[in-house]
């Protein structure tokens, strides 16, 4: 996505930022919400809600919504892909090869002018294979 405009890196935006860089679990605003309350305790969930997706939206963070009910936020904003368990929702980064020629071929092969793309992989994360191991054995 093309930033909007250029925003200011208040103290919240950048706390939510550092906060965000320091995790790999790709954390839901709430989630987010709660780490960033440890540094800022007087920050609103209104406020961590309203910071996270105008990062989003001006390029700062990477703002996940496909498939899952909940959207989750990353601080890599680089083309890079995703895998979710589809049994308890966790998502992770893929070790893949980002493929930007995609773009390219997506265009080719419609009448749209395409402008990005993201791929999420469905699975089942190493926890919830091995909770369902022990359930079928049991």
């Amino acid at each position: 996505m093309q930033p909007q405009s250029e925003i200011r890196l208040t103290p919240q935006r950048q706390v939510i930022l550092e906060e965000l860089a320091k995790v790999k679990t790709h954390p839901t605003a709430n989630e987010v919400y709660d780490m960033v309350r440890k540094r800022l305790p007087r920050i609103g969930l209104g406020t961590v809600y309203r910071n996270l997706e105008l990062m989003a939206d001006n390029g700062m963070i990477l703002k996940l919504e496909v498939g899952g009910s909940q959207k989750r936020f990353d601080a890599i904003t680089n083309l890079h892909y995703h895998i979710r368990c589809t049994c308890c929702g966790k998502v992770d980064d893929i070790e893949l090869t980002a493929m930007p020629h995609l773009d390219q071929l997506a265009s080719d092969s419609s009448d749209y002018q395409v402008v990005g793309h993201h791929i999420e992989f469905s699975g089942i994360c190493a926890t919830c294979g091995e909770a369902q191991e022990k359930a079928i054995t049991n």
